[in-house]
């Protein structure tokens, strides 16, 4: 009877903390709280910039932090302490969002987003990361596995140290292939489709994320001397394949699509009335047209002038 109450105390806990990862719906057991996991993001990150150095290439740490405001506003978690930080750090190729919202990039990876919307994919991929909760998730499977480590260890107590060594590696293997990665790479899945859809509420388009992880794929087949991954680097792998994650993007593109919004016109952009634009075209001194006319952006009355493909009548 103790056994099944406690069973079924067990379960409730358990229950109660579950979980929904937001946009997926995906129910997912979180028995860290908000607070800690935060506290925990932000101790990190403040070690990790004391012992790194910040890029001063003003250019691109603005471009950072534009892009992460942007994102930041599309992921509408208000009680996050954004922070945009620039690590340089050529040989690193790699970016990530910590708890709380504190976001690293390195400037290895800039040759390969190559511009702000290469940047917006993999910085959309990391926030989403943080706010699906995935790092808490990952720790509460941890201690699950130490739970179930422990209970293991209690039943073959009186067996043979061979006998429990053998039992313990079956389980630690069991638990890192059968839960643990799977786990991972369907939390990278999921970050990439969320990533996704943040990319289109800020303004930028989804289908650039094909693009990005094409380029992965060849730095990463040229890392590997340009041979294959084996069969079971790819089971084992924690990271979906760069195929594999193009081919998942293009299935999720219509679902982000209807999440996009169109970026807002700049501060300080100059803005030209429909009405101007009109007796400009209709002058004899007709600005040049050659390959790429001007026109008003449709379907509202101010619009930036925006280049219009195709030949003007002069051209």
């Amino acid at each position: 009877m103790r056994k099944k109450g406690f069973a079924l105390l067990l379960s409730a806990a358990l229950l109660a903390a579950c979980r929904s990862v937001p946009y997926t719906g995906r129910r997912h057991l979180v028995l860290v709280s908000l607070e800690q996991e935060e506290s925990m993001g932000a101790q990190a990150y403040e070690e990790t910039l004391k012992k790194s150095q910040l890029s001063d290439d003003s250019k691109r740490v603005e471009m950072i932090r534009r892009v992460g405001n942007r994102l930041a506003e599309a992921a509408d978690r208000p009680d996050f302490d954004w922070e945009f930080a620039l690590i340089k750090d050529d040989k690193t190729v790699n970016a990530w969002c910590l708890p709380g919202g504190k976001v690293a990039f390195y400037t290895g990876i800039l040759p390969v987003t190559q511009d702000e919307e290469g940047v917006a994919v993999v910085m959309g991929h990391e926030i989403a990361h943080a706010i699906a909760r995935h790092g808490a998730e990952r720790m509460s499977q941890g201690l699950l596995a130490q739970f179930g480590g422990t209970a293991l260890s209690l039943v073959l107590a009186r067996q043979p140290a061979a006998v429990q060594d053998i039992y313990a590696r079956a389980y630690g293997l069991g638990v890192t292939v059968g839960v643990l990665l799977p786990y991972s790479r369907k939390q990278e899945s999921e970050a990439d489709r969320i990533g996704l859809i943040l990319m289109a509420k800020a303004g930028y388009e989804p289908e650039q994320a094909i693009g990005f992880w094409g380029r992965m794929g060849q730095l990463s087949e040229k890392k590997r001397g340009g041979g294959e991954p084996s069969p079971l680097e790819r089971y084992l792998g924690t990271h979906p394949s760069d195929e594999q994650r193009q081919e998942n993007i293009r299935k999720w593109l219509p679902e982000a699509m209807r999440h996009y919004r169109p970026a807002r016109i700049p501060r300080g952009a100059r803005l030209t009335s429909r009405k101007t634009v009109s007796i400009c075209n209709k002058t004899s001194t007709r600005l040049p047209t050659g390959r790429y006319g001007l026109r008003v952006a449709p379907r509202v009355k101010y619009g930036i002038l925006i280049a219009s493909r195709g030949r003007g009548k002069n051209g």
